[in-house]
């Protein structure tokens, strides 16, 4: 479980979707907009918050308060009550929105945990406590969410990358033809996936260069990685592509199929 923030200046460290922050926080007013944790496939979590509203992002809902919270609708705690969130039964990541939001210090402008740096506050553990801040109005009204479907099988629009010239023609073919798998040692950092290898016309290894979100880096082995929101900021292994909107890839499990095309289609 981390907790989430707008973005650091400079950085795209924080909601491996587009929005940063979410629709959940956003349905609690404008403090809670500034963060809320968020969990990759937990097993229960409990928070016992004072007196406020929260909100899920969930699709369907594993949270309860003697009932079961209904996704993305603001749910009144009061002081010393229990919320039970449940892993993920849909994608892989789940927000939770605390009205007021998490007052945890900034670090570089931002209260994400970033989770290849180590900046900002570390992953959360049982007995955790969190500061909140101070709710500036009541949550916006809210009678049903939907959230977006998480498909079966991803596709990414993909264009080619500063490096394509260390990979053979066939090799961008084979990525854009292949069928690819996300592993299991995904995360945050990157999508990691499995299929075809890709094939270099140019062997050795490069001085370490920018990257940028959705660059598709060619390790050794060929199997192409894709990196999300906490990437680094340089390496060392050629770039083929750029994925143009890593949002579908966020939510992905492992297991999912990856495919590949080119802007035209």
């Amino acid at each position: 479980m981390y907790v989430e923030h707008p973005t650091r200046p400079g950085s795209t460290t924080g909601r491996p979707e587009r929005d940063p922050v979410g629709p959940a926080s956003a349905r609690l007013g404008p403090a809670s907009a500034r963060l809320g944790p968020a969990s990759a496939r937990l097993g229960p979590a409990s928070a016992r918050p004072g007196p406020r509203a929260v909100a899920g992002d969930a699709e369907p809902p594993a949270g309860r308060i003697r009932r079961p919270g209904d996704v993305g609708r603001p749910l009144s705690l009061p002081a010393g009550a229990v919320l039970r969130i449940g892993p993920a039964r849909v994608g892989v990541r789940t927000w939770l929105a605390v009205s007021g939001g998490i007052a945890v210090e900034p670090v570089l402008g931002s209260r994400s945990t970033d989770t290849l740096s180590g900046l900002g506050p570390p992953p959360l553990r049982d007995t955790d406590r969190l500061p909140l801040g101070a709710p500036t109005g009541p949550p916006a009204p809210v009678d049903l969410t939907v959230g977006p479907p998480v498909p079966a099988e991803v596709r990414l629009t993909v264009r080619p990358g500063p490096r394509r010239d260390w990979f053979t023609p066939e090799a961008v073919d084979l990525l854009c033809r292949a069928a690819y798998t996300v592993t299991p040692a995904s995360n945050r950092v990157g999508a990691r996936l499995a299929g075809a290898a890709l094939p270099r016309a140019v062997a050795g290894e490069l001085p370490s260069e920018g990257l940028v979100l959705g660059a598709v880096q060619v390790p050794p082995d060929g199997q192409p990685l894709v990196f999300l929101a906490d990437h680094p900021t340089t390496g060392g292994y050629p770039v083929l592509g750029v994925v143009d909107d890593v949002t579908p890839l966020a939510q992905a499990r492992p297991g999912t199929t990856v495919r590949f095309h080119g802007p035209q289609r």
